[in-house]
């Protein structure tokens, strides 16, 4: 079975086992796919305070509870939900979540405060003027301590703040009942997943940093000394990690060493008045000795072998350079062995350079949709720095005109239960989330980014504070359009819904982009889809294989080992296979598509109009090496999904295949099948060809698949299933696969047979009859 993004088991290697971070109590209603999407860092549980946001149960803050809503805008809590207190009627527009962490919104046509999204110029709540004014800002004229992120104005403005925003209220508590639950517990354990090539000590480096966040915050927010003291044994701990004391950072993996530099950068700055100047000059000669150094020697000796994330566009390049950036601004002026001052401008122009490429022109994460979380957290923890410590972001921001966009790709990217997280999903987040959009929606003026990811259940960690723009007002969802074709070659995907703020609605992806350059993260997936509906992911993704596998990483190559692992070849996703061969990694797919444009209003309660619907058209010739065509479209009022295939003059063999966590029963004519999930029920209907029935797959290799490499294993699915249609051996001409998809709605019964239109007849109107 594949388990789902918030599922918080760790599934890539048995090697990291010894985590002091609690895990979240598994939910009722645990989904089967795997990912690590999960920041771990960020859930923990202690003597039952919990956080809020986190789907859990609730700190009691004060106030009325606002109670469950009800309604389309609302259904879906499960005892797993949480409630939101309202704080007074402060505007806490989500009042709980259900199972899945997603935001629950109460069912209201009074819109009064679901206007515009704005940034309130008048507002009677906000951040003071900056009182930092470089004149001609530069790398080496910095902002006094604390420079990092959080400048001491917005420091000393917190908690008048706090009193008066319930976002802010909640998060600071939340944020103190972590930091108290780290505090509690042992300092994190080093432990190599792999060996010091493999995964490295990644784990373990950003659980420290983590807890640097919380641990200084504490202190900033309360002043008790005992916080300064947990600090600097936590930070004491990573200085004396392992017997390779000359590279205690592990240079082999160099993101570990870069997590570790920030980690340290952070405690040195923003507690730099209360450490002692000896604990100042450990804090500083470690991150010179075990972080800048190897930074600078992978900018100036050609022979350093850990300097080939330079020219990358992804999460290796901005966590990497975060980390070096992040270190260097922090002690600069301190730094008597010149290490800081030389590194410093390197790792910015290469970040502008490189980092800053991680959206595509369409704002799509150059790696995957989890992957994004990585590199864009990285992206704004470096660019915000450089902001707060130089009084300018030297660049980055005006480097990708994509940035601009990248918000609006996390934003489509999300369903109603999660992200469409095809490809790898990577390590284990801690605190890597989605919190940047509050970071962005500042930088761009974007108060709808800011809005978003307030009411996200990742939202309540310590860069949320200060990157939160507190005059943000109005709904994310007013006036948002339901669908959007991100169209950059690189990617080509599309995302259709049928409702902002009601989970239990639908949400259906399509993926037919390019299947190279996205740094080893990828699947042989042209033609992907996806479909929730109901508050269920009826069909989804498997996501990372065991990353410690042979040569997992290795290439992108027609005969790349990675290919023959079932979770990476075009078996292991919701496309046709022909004779259960990979698809073509040069493929270059086209793709048409319309949209009615329909936009959600400013209330909570959106009806669909009945003539309301979507599609795309992907002509996937170049990734099967015969004339493949496939089209997914909602029909009017977006309650039923239709997915057809054209097969031209292609002979062998082909599946249609659909990994699903639901138990699957078809009917005695093969042609209806019922995927149940969690008491929620999809029938899929085959409408064409005639001669074709339904099987009930494991989702496991076929005989025909790809020989898994030597060395290389399979990891267990659990018992997903695959929906599958065996489309035998043909002739010339066009064979025609037609699968409509009906979620049972308690609330509609009208399902209709759609005609029959060839793809390339598809319009708005084409199934209107």
């Amino acid at each position: 079975m594949y388990r789902h993004e918030n599922d918080s088991t760790k599934p890539l290697s048995d090697g990291y086992k010894e985590q002091t971070v609690y895990e979240i109590p598994q939910k009722k209603r645990r989904s089967k796919w795997i990912t690590v999407g999960l920041p771990l860092g960020l859930l923990v549980v202690a003597a039952g305070v919990v956080g809020v946001l986190f789907g859990l149960k609730v700190i009691k803050t004060g106030g009325s509870s606002s109670g469950s809503s009800s309604g389309s805008g609302s259904s879906g809590s499960s005892p797993n939900s949480h409630q939101n207190q309202d704080l007074n009627n402060l505007s806490y527009f989500a009042t709980s979540t259900n199972g899945y962490h997603q935001p629950i919104y109460p069912s209201m046509t009074n819109t009064a405060q679901f206007g515009s999204p704005t940034f309130a110029a008048s507002a009677a709540v906000h951040w003071p003027e900056d009182d930092f004014n470089p004149g001609q800002p530069s790398l080496t004229n910095l902002r006094s301590h604390p420079r990092l992120i959080a400048p001491k104005y917005k420091w000393d403005a917190l908690t008048d703040l706090i009193s008066k925003n319930a976002y802010l209220k909640t998060w600071n508590d939340i944020i103190m009942a972590n930091a108290t639950v780290f505090r509690d517990s042992a300092p994190v354990v080093h432990v190599f997943d792999g060996g010091a090539s493999g995964s490295g000590i990644l784990d373990p480096a950003r659980e420290t940093k983590n807890r640097i966040k919380h641990f200084a915050y504490a202190y900033r927010m309360t002043g008790d000394s005992a916080w300064i003291d947990r600090t600097y044994r936590e930070l004491d701990n990573a200085m004396n990690w392992g017997d390779n004391r000359e590279d205690p950072w592990n240079t082999a993996h160099f993101l570990d060493l870069a997590e570790l530099t920030a980690a340290f950068a952070i405690g040195y700055d923003w507690l730099y008045d209360a450490w002692t100047d000896e604990q100042r000059t450990t804090i500083r000669t470690a991150i010179v000795n075990y972080g800048l150094r190897y930074g600078l020697t992978s900018y100036t000796d050609a022979a350093a072998t850990y300097s080939w994330w330079h020219n990358v566009n992804g999460n290796w390049n901005c966590v990497s350079n975060g980390g070096m950036i992040l270190g260097s601004l922090a002690i600069l002026e301190d730094d008597t062995t010149g290490t800081a001052s030389q590194l410093l401008p390197l790792a910015v122009a290469n970040a502008v350079a490189n980092c800053a490429d991680v959206p595509s022109t369409d704002g799509t994460g150059s790696e995957t949709a989890n992957y994004w979380e990585f590199a864009i957290t990285g992206l704004s923890e470096l660019t915000s720095s450089l902001i707060t410590a130089t009084g300018s972001d030297q660049g980055m921001l005006s480097a990708n005109d994509g940035l601009k966009l990248t918000s609006l790709f996390r934003m489509y990217v999300t369903g109603m239960t999660s992200l469409f997280d095809y490809g790898d999903h990577g390590p284990n987040k801690f605190s890597t989330t989605g919190n940047a959009l509050l970071f962005l929606g500042s930088a761009f003026n974007e108060p709808r980014f800011t809005l978003y990811q307030r009411d996200r259940y990742q939202a309540a960690e310590p860069w949320s504070m200060f990157w939160y723009d507190v005059t943000a007002e109005g709904a994310w969802w007013n006036d948002l359009p339901l669908d959007h074709v991100f169209e950059d070659a690189t990617d080509r995907w599309a995302s259709f819904r049928s409702s902002w703020t009601d989970i239990n609605g639908m949400f259906l992806a399509f993926k037919a982009g390019a299947l190279l350059n996205h740094q080893t993260h990828g699947d042989l997936d042209c033609g992907d889809f996806i479909v929730d509906a109901l508050g269920q992911r009826f069909f989804g993704e498997h996501g990372s294989d065991d990353y410690l596998n042979t040569n997992y990483f290795s290439n992108e190559t027609q005969t790349s080992e990675r290919w023959t692992l079932y979770r990476k070849m075009t078996e292991g996703q919701n496309v046709i296979a022909i004779n259960g061969q990979n698809q073509l990694v040069s493929a270059q797919p086209t793709i048409r598509h319309d949209s009615s444009a329909t936009a959600q209003g400013a209330s909570t309660i959106f009806s669909v109009p009945s003539d309301s619907s979507a599609f795309v058209v992907a002509d996937l010739t170049s990734a099967y090496g015969s004339n493949v065509q496939r089209g997914v479209r909602f029909l009017p009022g977006r309650r039923q999904v239709l997915v057809q295939d054209e097969l031209t003059d292609v002979t062998d063999a082909a599946q249609w295949r659909a990994q699903t966590n639901a138990t699957i029963s078809i009917d005695t004519d093969g042609r209806t099948a019922t995927l149940t999930l969690e008491g929620k029920k999809l029938v899929a209907q085959i409408l064409s060809p005639e001669g074709v029935q339904f099987t009930d797959l494991p989702s496991t290799r076929t005989d025909n698949a790809p020989v898994l490499a030597p060395g290389l294993k399979d990891m267990d699915n659990l018992g997903a299933r695959v929906l599958a249609i065996d489309i035998p051996a043909g002739t010339a001409g066009t064979t025609t696969v037609q699968v409509l998809l009906n979620p049972q709605w308690d609330d509609f019964t009208d399902f209709k047979t759609p005609p029959s239109v060839p793809l390339a007849q598809w319009s708005l109107t084409s199934h209107n009859s």
